[in-house]
């Protein structure tokens, strides 16, 4: 598997008449949204963009409805999200029928959901959504696969992956102590609980495959459609 294999497979899913939807699971930390922006970086390339990046991230609750509900000690647990407006959001997606749809986006900096912040035009012919919950088939998250034609599971090295997300949660004001907690309490559960949707993806992608910048997605030479 090679990530100019990912880019055609991406592109095939475009067909004449549709807008198509590619999903990328797997655990915290484990590199979906870095593959998401690389895949539709490299597809778009310098030419007209025909392929967005839509984050489940922006479904977020709010922290002051978390503290409401008593669940703030658990944020990025499956019932801290909208999951039914992120369904949602993908039908509208699905439907294409209008110019513009706004998604919500995701402030790490604020760890706060910022509505309207991600534009997808009609143009955007592939939209590739990234989140940890995509292939849970509980709830209002069991609505969330049928809007996708396909979903990818993005894994890494259980070691690496944990080191990234301290990494991550301290270049975002945690400090290493609650980075740590954070990471092997919280964010360990829930990747436990995602790890038991692997066996529903359509692929598994290794975290690693990724180029580790832009520059190195954009000598790919992406397929285009249309």
């Amino acid at each position: 598997m090679t990530f100019d294999y990912l880019l055609k497979r991406a592109a095939a899913l475009v067909r004449p008449g549709r807008r198509a939807l590619l999903g990328i699971a797997g655990g915290p930390g484990a590199g979906k949204s870095t593959l998401a922006g690389h895949l539709v970086r490299a597809l778009n390339g310098d030419g007209e963009p025909w392929a967005a990046q839509v984050p489940m991230d922006g479904f977020h609750l709010a922290d002051v409805e978390l503290d409401r509900l008593g669940r703030r000690q658990r944020k990025g647990a499956p019932d801290t999200f909208d999951a039914a407006g992120y369904a949602a959001l993908l039908r509208r997606l699905r439907e294409d029928e209008d110019d513009v749809v706004y998604a919500p986006g995701f402030e790490r900096v604020l760890e706060q959901p910022i509505a309207g912040a991600v534009p997808v035009p009609r143009t955007a012919r592939l939209v590739v959504t990234e989140g940890n919950y995509l292939l849970v088939r509980d709830g209002d998250w069991a609505r969330v696969r049928t809007y996708l034609d396909e979903v990818w599971f993005c894994e890494l090295d259980e070691a690496e992956r944990v080191g990234r997300l301290v990494a991550r949660h301290e270049r975002f004001g945690k400090d290493h102590e609650t980075a740590v907690a954070w990471a092997h309490g919280t964010d360990q559960r829930n990747a436990d609980l995602i790890a038991t949707t692997r066996d529903h993806a359509d692929l598994v992608v290794p975290g690693s495959l990724a180029p580790h910048t832009a520059a190195e997605a954009r000598t790919e030479g992406g397929p285009r459609v249309g």
